[in-house]
């Protein structure tokens, strides 16, 4: 099999966590190393990788194949930019860029240069959106009228990390965990007529955004996207309602915090929810109530990377292409914009 070989960025919690696992896992990619500033600390976990001392030693490095941008967002515009003019193929992590326009140019610039360019949304790998995502293709609720998506958090204090506190093109909570919510909803939904947001500073001492409520207008539906820090009973993280019925999940993904223990990921029982947290399914089939607990599918970032893996060796489309991520953009805009004027922005 093609071994992509594959840089990343950095190696904070993103690069340990959610990256070289499954590069480690999945047999079509070699992980060469990681740019490290001050601490270095992936030949601990990997002994025969590189700790690259800058950002000019992984582009002048012709042997890699792949850059992941993992860094903050604020840098994600130059140093995609730089890597796809170094002739490499590129995942960024979310936010995908700062803006829209930022956005655009990297996805004409990779189509220019004949290269890959994948954003870097896990979440739609999670157990709870694939059970979610199942329950709508096999048309269990009917038309849908409504859903609403929740990303709550009960965490009062402000984050060590300073570019997630200070003001920034980057910080704050609508592109923090906006994009998982955002993402989600086009991924099921396909891309709203207009939008209306409310955006709250609720955090004693906080300077930048962490309260998200957003409301995308469709034709025939509404679908609501919350997000927070002072949420300490959760609702549940998936509620959708159909012209038959309604189904409700929390949301119970078990591989981030499996992979914060060093948990290896796997392909067999890998993403699995313990029993007790399945989904409600309440609705009506063939004439029949129905009123009952669904299992919930395996989660697994590996198809993620493999879908990378696929649109690199057999130039398939990426798994979440540049213009998705310029869509999540583009209601990221408008959701400031909703904001600031307090009226619905037309699409």
């Amino acid at each position: 099999m093609q071994k992509i070989k594959t840089a990343l960025l950095s190696y904070g919690m993103s690069g340990k966590v959610f990256h070289a696992p499954f590069l480690e896992l999945h047999p079509g990619f070699e992980l060469l190393g990681s740019w490290e500033r001050s601490k270095k600390l992936i030949q601990e976990d990997y002994p025969e990788v590189i700790s690259y001392p800058s950002l000019e030693s992984i582009l002048e490095d012709e042997s890699i194949d792949l850059v992941v941008v993992n860094t903050p967002i604020d840098s994600h515009f130059e140093y995609a930019k730089k890597v796809l003019l170094a002739g490499k193929h590129a995942i960024v992590e979310k936010a995908f860029t700062a803006n829209v326009a930022e956005a655009k140019e990297l996805e004409a610039l990779a189509k220019e240069k004949g290269l890959k360019l994948a954003v870097f949304q896990n979440r739609r790998w999670d157990s709870d959106l694939k059970t979610v995502k199942k329950i709508l293709d096999e048309k269990l609720l009917g038309e849908i009228v409504e859903a609403e998506f929740h990303f709550d958090r009960y965490n009062p204090i402000l984050s060590p990390k300073a570019h997630k506190e200070t003001v920034n093109s980057g910080s704050g909570i609508v592109k923090d965990l906006g994009p998982h919510l955002i993402d989600q909803a086009l991924y099921l939904f396909g891309f709203p007529d207009a939008v209306f947001a409310d955006i709250r500073i609720t955090r004693e001492h906080s300077v930048v955004d962490d309260y998200l409520d957003l409301l995308l207008f469709y034709p025939d539906l509404r679908v609501r996207l919350k997000a927070g820090f002072f949420v300490k009973e959760p609702n549940p993280s998936y509620v959708v309602h159909g012209k038959k019925g309604s189904f409700l999940k929390s949301r119970g993904d078990v591989q981030e915090d499996e992979l914060k223990l060093n948990k290896k990921p796997n392909l067999t029982t890998w993403g699995t929810e313990q029993n007790g947290n399945e989904g409600f399914l309440h609705t009506e089939i063939d004439g029949k109530l129905i009123k009952e607990k669904v299992p919930t599918l395996q989660g697994n970032y590996y198809d993620y990377f493999d879908g990378v893996f696929q649109s690199i060796v057999n130039d398939l489309p990426e798994p979440v292409t540049a213009k998705d991520g310029a869509n999540v953009m583009r209601i990221i805009e408008a959701t400031f914009q909703s904001n600031e004027q307090k009226k619905v922005i037309n699409l």
